[in-house]
């Protein structure tokens, strides 16, 4: 035993003479110590961790040149060799930071983004169908957001101080030409499309990607579904209509097709709601779509979408210039859309994405003037009265294809490059009193080029940085448009945003005359500023932004149609504010609610202003109200929603042909806008237990308090005496069952509204 110890003893001071201590500390670039990295020798089992101010300490037996390893979950591997001939100094060690898809910083600035991974953001389809007051219609929904305009008496999307024609919707990245049904005097009309179509969606009120231009203010970017999740079929009827339609999937769950019709006639609801105007044509659409859905190989898809669309109406309002005649406005349209997706790999880490679209829209549109026995009156002295005898048949043709390729670099950095080329032709025939015809057809070439890259500094700092250039034949002019976002991720889950861009358009189609010499592009410059939180249940977001206007737009009146026409480019103004945006499910069980909230501050000069003016269309203050309450044991949505939006100028411009200047007759401010929605959706339980059956009732109504609403003021030709615009009803009333087999989607519904 003696022996034994005395050996021990003997070699024991040489193995630590052959052990080599090695030392050192781990930091993030940003100098933070890291905790709980794996520090060891390659293919050894020499090694430790590091400790709570990233210090690290252990011996290895190894000798001469090895590598050293560390590592740690989230950051890239760091390696070097090392030589642990004694003494070996103490090492610094740098970890970089991996990007990754869950960690990284999303750029926001300027735009509301919602999808299948990203529905807490902002709005999907079914918050569009449950929205009291939107009327399961997208646009209508997205008033309630910041940003957005309550305009009731013209259709479109009104943006940050921008007029309906600054903002441009896209659907798979196709332009979207005649979203809206027709205008009509006074009304506002819905959009054209089913919310439930599109899977993804992007409200962007400035600021937004160098893919898209043309639009001063705003983009909406609608994505289509993919494949169905298995073969269903649908059914509604409602006080205003009935439809159909079903969706196939393939045996191999790699294909589907789909066709839907539905059948509008408002003559019932007018029956009982009675409508400020007197229609001897009831509003009355036909209404069909179809589509088919290709999953490649590769995982790519090939998507069509078809849409055809007819109606037409009638009606007589109280003539301004007179106490005893009527004005008679008739509308027939007839309107198309196809669309044609594919996107898939190329290889070597590119993807590609092209599209094909055409697009045809026919209104026919008659106007005149009716004694108090409905028999059309022809008064040529004073003119005024003539001119309201006319039709205008207007024939328009859009062709747009388009190409992306993108490649994905190292981490989550990728680069876009694409092209587009867009075709249109738009055709007026007017006709006058006495039957001359007056002919015009605006046609454009318009090709446009863009390069965009994502960069993801670290998963605290992203980029995208892009460009876009523009030629139109209509101006035989190019732009160049840069456009800059990056964000800043908190510890917090909160960021920070800023956006920059340029932004162009052409004039809009109906101030086009014949031949526009010496015109430019119009202008508006972005300056946004962000900051959001977000958790899977509560979204907070503050954005202050600015726009400069340039080169806008200045008319002068065509003599022959009375309508205005572009003279020159000479315009010019600005718009700024700040908005809010709250959204909590998770306060109150079973409850969700969001709060919006804009500021805005604007003033332009353009179309016949005579000076600088806050435009009719925008209201310095507009808050929103939505209320989504789900009672699980009734099995029962009840929605509400409250708007409200201060006062909008209104003013009477006419012209002086003696001294060849717009005056501004009369101005002032309508009344503050609010509205009460409420809508409420039971889902009955229908056929055995289990069945693949999903229905819904639906009942919603708006304006529910009947609220006077004033939009603005309309003005007589001869004096100075004006009539208020106001909604066609005090309220409106829809009550309608929703069924759909092959799937039941209760618990979808359900889910969705928790």
């Amino acid at each position: 035993m003696r022996f034994w110890l005395l050996i021990f003893f003997l070699v024991s001071p040489a193995f630590s003479w052959c052990q080599v201590r090695i030392s050192g500390k781990v930091t993030d670039t940003r100098k933070n110590p890291l905790y709980g990295v794996s520090i060891a020798i390659k293919d050894s089992y020499d090694g430790t961790i590091t400790d709570s101010a990233g210090n690290f300490s252990f011996s290895s037996s190894e000798t001469g040149n090895q590598v050293l390893v560390a590592s740690l979950q989230g950051y890239a591997t760091f390696q070097k060799t090392i030589s642990l001939s004694p003494p070996v100094q103490p090492l610094d060690i740098l970890l970089k930071e991996l990007i990754t898809e869950l960690k990284a910083v999303t750029i926001t600035a300027g735009s509301f983004e919602a999808s299948d991974t990203k529905r807490s953001a902002v709005l999907n389809s079914i918050d569009v169908a449950t929205t009291a007051g939107a009327n399961a219609d997208i646009v209508g929904a997205l008033k309630t957001l910041p940003g957005a305009q309550q305009v009731g008496e013209s259709e479109g999307l009104f943006v940050r101080g921008g007029s309906a024609a600054e903002s441009k919707i896209f659907m798979d990245g196709s332009l979207v030409n005649n979203f809206f049904y027709s205008s009509i005097p006074g009304i506002a009309t819905r959009g054209r499309f089913n919310p439930f179509l599109f899977k993804g969606t992007v409200f962007s009120s400035g600021g937004y990607s160098a893919q898209y231009g043309q639009a001063l203010s705003a983009a909406l970017i609608l994505e289509s579904k993919d494949l169905p999740d298995q073969t269903e079929a649908n059914l509604s009827v409602s006080v205003i209509g009935l439809g159909g339609g079903i969706q196939k999937l393939a045996k191999n769950k790699r294909a589907s097709w789909g066709l839907t019709y539905n059948y509008t006639n408002l003559g019932l609801a007018f029956a009982v709601i009675k409508q400020k105007q007197d229609y001897f044509k009831k509003p009355e659409y036909h209404e069909a779509d179809a589509n088919f859905r290709i999953k490649t190989k590769t995982g790519g898809f090939v998507k069509y979408y078809g849409y055809l669309s007819w109606n037409r109406l009638g009606f007589r309002t109280a003539d301004i210039d007179s106490f005893a005649l009527k004005d008679v406005f008739k509308l027939e349209n007839l309107n198309t859309f196809q669309n044609l997706t594919w996107k898939d790999k190329l290889g070597g880490g590119w993807r590609f994405q092209t599209g094909l679209s055409f697009s045809t829209n026919k209104d026919d549109i008659g106007n005149e003037l009716n004694d108090e026995d409905g028999q059309k009156l022809i008064i040529t002295n004073p003119i005024v009265y003539a001119l309201k005898n006319f039709n205008v048949h207007n024939r328009d043709k859009y062709a747009q294809a388009r190409a992306v390729v993108e490649k994905k670099l190292f981490a989550l950095n990728k680069l876009r490059i694409g092209s587009e080329y867009l075709y249109s032709e738009e055709t007026t025939n007017y006709v006058d009193f006495q039957g001359a015809l007056f002919q015009q057809t605006v046609k454009d070439n318009f090709f446009a080029a863009f390069s965009e890259s994502d960069l993801y500094i670290t998963n605290n700092i992203a980029a995208r940085v892009g460009v876009r250039a523009e030629h139109t034949a209509i101006l035989d002019r190019w732009n160049l448009a840069p456009r800059v976002s990056v964000s800043y991720k908190l510890n917090n889950s909160g960021q920070f945003s800023f956006a920059w861009g340029i932004f162009y358009q052409n004039p809009e189609r109906k101030y086009l005359p014949a031949a526009v010499p010496n015109l430019h592009f119009s202008k508006a410059i972005h300056y946004i500023l962000q900051y959001q939180k977000m958790s899977p249940e509560r979204v907070f977001r503050a954005e202050a932004f600015y726009k400069q206007y340039s080169d806008l737009y200045k008319t002068s009146p065509n003599l022959v149609t009375g309508q205005e026409s572009v003279s020159n480019n000479n315009g010019y103004g600005y718009a700024r504010g700040i908005e809010f945006f709250w959204r909590d499910k998770k306060s109150v069980k079973n409850l969700d609610y969001w709060i919006s909230y804009s500021f805005l501050d604007t003033k332009r000069d353009y179309l016949n202003y005579p000076v600088e003016m806050q435009p009719n269309f925008a209201a310095k203050h507009t808050a929103s109200l939505v209320l989504k309450k789900f009672v699980i044991k009734w099995k029962t949505g009840f929605n509400a929603s409250y708007s409200f939006a201060s006062g909008r100028p209104y003013f009477n411009i006419q012209y002086d042909p003696v001294a060849d200047k717009y005056n501004l007759r009369d101005k002032g401010r309508t009344i503050n806008y609010n509205a009460l929605g409420f809508s409420m959706n039971y889902l009955p339980h229908l056929g055995k237990k289990n069945a693949k059956m999903f229905s819904v009732l639906v009942l919603t109504v708006n304006n529910v308090l009947g609220q006077k609403q004033v939009f603005g003021y309309n003005y007589a030709s001869l004096n100075d005496h004006k009539v208020p615009i106001t909604p066609t009803s005090k309220r409106f009333v829809f009550i309608g069952w929703f069924m759909n087999f092959g799937i039941d989607r209760t618990e979808d519904a359900i889910n969705n509204n928790l």
